[in-house]
């Protein structure tokens, strides 16, 4: 079988409903970086082949499943250390956003981030960054979704990775704000519900809520939601609705959003389970 020759190929785009967060997904075989800096934090993982780059003082080289960092205006290079060239998933983060986010995971304010290595090697980590960024490209996840996994990736990485990280603030059993967060997805669960307004419902951070929440049901918000979907669209099924109409009803984006997310819960398609209930 004759093989596709791999091309040079670059998708950069930024996503308005996450404060048009910048994104990049690119595969260069030629491509040779001058030195550089950046504005903000550069944050990615690499897919495939070896990229190769001058930071620090140090001659590195990200290999597949590896994280490749660099801090604001710290100045790096940028070539292919493979016959084949790299390719990598590119986040590119404010410095405002890290330090806010190590202010939140702290509770009280800290100043920015720091990160010794331009390669990391957290086999965790990396799978959190590769998934989170494909699910952005695909755009098929809910905004809490990928606000929830956002802010989980943000944490992993400054809590694990970043010098003098900050001291977790303890998530208590915070039962009144997590019913009143619970009240809301309950009572909007076929809007595009976003973490701000959760956070805002049970009066705490979003980081910090994200947390209290899932000590306090055992689910992340997201997960939630996706449950309160589910049993409403069971409902209405139950009640004669045809799939589709359900799905939208009850805010999945199309049919097969409401039966991936109907059969992971229940264990059962939306189908089949309409079939049940027409032979009872």
């Amino acid at each position: 079988m004759k093989s596709i020759p791999v091309r040079e190929q670059t998708k950069l785009w930024r996503l308005p409903k996450l404060g048009n967060l910048e994104l990049m997904h690119a595969t260069y075989l030629t491509q040779t970086f001058a030195r550089h800096t950046h504005e903000g934090f550069a944050v990615g993982v690499i897919e495939s082949g070896a990229l190769g780059f001058d930071y620090r003082g140090e001659s590195l080289i990200a290999s597949p499943g590896t994280i490749n960092l660099a801090n604001p205006d710290e100045a790096h290079t940028g070539h292919a250390a493979a016959e084949s060239g790299w390719t990598y998933r590119m986040f590119y983060l404010d410095a405002a956003l890290l330090q806010q986010a190590a202010a939140e995971i702290a509770g009280r304010s800290k100043s920015l981030p720091f990160f010794q290595s331009g390669v990391v090697h957290d086999d965790r980590l990396a799978r959190m960054i590769h998934g989170l960024h494909a699910a952005m490209e695909q755009n098929e996840a809910s905004l809490l979704e990928l606000e929830s996994r956002f802010l989980n990736m943000l944490t992993a990485l400054i809590l694990r990775h970043a010098d003098a990280p900050p001291v977790l603030q303890s998530a208590g059993r915070e039962h009144t704000a997590v019913k009143r967060a619970k009240e809301f997805i309950e009572a909007y669960y076929n809007e595009n519900v976003s973490l701000a307004q959760l956070a805002n419902a049970a009066c705490l951070s979003p980081f910090h809520f994200i947390r209290v929440f899932r000590k306090e049901t055992g689910l992340t918000p997201h997960a939630y939601l996706n449950q309160a979907r589910v049993r409403r669209a069971r409902s209405l099924i139950a009640a004669g609705w045809a799939i589709a109409p359900a799905a939208y009803e009850t805010g999945f984006a199309d049919q097969s959003h409401l039966t991936r997310q109907f059969k992971c819960i229940l264990g059962i398609t939306p189908g089949q389970y309409s079939n049940f209930i027409q032979d009872r």
